[in-house]
């Protein structure tokens, strides 16, 4: 499933990402990759992930593969994307998933990151949610009500595009910025007429709180996620090593999920405390499945990008195809078959 994304503007200073030419993908030819080091280098190497909760750790713990990891793995687990990707940023972690937004306002905020994989998954667990007795209908409906969201979140860009489609903008509602935890409380409470929200929290919302669905991401969100990693850690030999093979062992994982949906839902719920419910009912819209990082998401991407910035919610444009780093594109090819 994509991660538990986005909650704040990262923030950290920007480094031009190294970029890798891949078959005529967008971005330069890569220099100064450092090659990979041998088994005896590697088990010496601490690969420090940054996580959300119900993310990475129980992707690859549900599939089997954590048991041979030829390094060590000192996890570290944010609320968010857009935090997760300050540490990333700031040399405190080596590579972390996030959803589609978070790169964005971290290259805003000139994050020294790159995109080096890349899933995609069911938009409609990209909703807006109403209360069941709420009077609102449609999207057009939202008009000066409030809205619950995760700044720099896959959901704030997912509102904005809808609110766009409808015919309104940021303008027309207010935006009222809070972490899941309390966005689902204010919810809950009818503090906020609305919330924009992502799995499991979509899940548990229509399951535990009787919420009913204005709008999803179909024909809005792109359903990406991506793994992002340090350029500090990529330019270094051991770090660079071990997040090839995370990101490799990551896509594996990620099919195994799609396959054993049962056995992921399950070991979803253990890590997170979720009800076994919640967690089945996510997984029943199907896991992210890898996708090649190319020219497609690229543009998708960029599209994403300049909406929040033709909203004013950046200052400046982004350009997006500068934070992809595609070294790793032949061994997830491998992957992807």
């Amino acid at each position: 499933m994509r991660p538990l994304r986005t909650i704040r503007a990262a923030a950290g200073l920007l480094t031009a990402a190294v970029l890798v030419a891949c078959g005529g993908q967008a971005g330069p030819a890569t220099t100064g990759v450092p090659a990979p080091v041998g088994a005896a280098e590697l088990a010496g190497v601490t690969l420090r992930v940054a996580d959300q909760k119900g993310g990475s750790k129980a992707l690859l713990t549900a599939a089997g593969l954590l048991a041979d990891v030829p390094y060590r793995i000192e996890w570290s687990t944010f609320t968010s994307g857009p935090p997760l990707l300050e540490a990333v940023s700031a040399g405190g972690a080596d590579v972390g998933r996030v959803g589609n937004t978070p790169p964005i306002f971290a290259a805003a905020a000139g994050a020294k990151i790159s995109v080096v994989a890349t899933s995609r998954g069911n938009a409609e667990s990209d909703a807006i949610l109403v209360p069941k007795d709420s009077p609102l209908r449609t999207v057009a409906d939202l008009r000066g009500r409030t809205i619950g969201v995760a700044k720099g979140s896959s959901a704030h860009g997912q509102v904005l595009l809808n609110l766009r489609k409808a015919g309104l903008s940021k303008q027309d509602v207010k935006l009222s910025f809070l972490q899941p935890a309390d966005a689902y409380g204010a919810f809950r409470q009818k503090q906020i007429d609305a919330w924009a929200a992502w799995d499991p929290y979509t899940s548990q919302a229509l399951l535990e709180a009787g919420a009913r669905v204005l709008a999803d991401g179909n024909g809005t969100a792109n359903g990406l996620s991506f793994l992002a990693a340090g350029t500090s850690a990529l330019s270094d030999a051991g770090r660079n090593t071990a997040i090839r093979d995370f990101v490799t062992r990551h896509a594996r994982a990620e099919r195994w999920a799609d396959g054993h949906r049962d056995e992921w839902a399950a070991t979803w719920a253990k890590e997170t405390g979720l009800d076994i419910g919640v967690a089945r009912a996510a997984v029943a819209r199907g896991p992210d499945l890898p996708v090649p990082l190319d020219d497609a998401v690229v543009a998708s991407e960029q599209e994403l990008a300049d909406t929040f910035h033709a909203d004013g919610v950046l200052p400046s444009r982004v350009d997006f195809a500068a934070l992809v780093d595609r070294r790793y594109a032949q061994d997830l090819d491998k992957i992807r078959g």
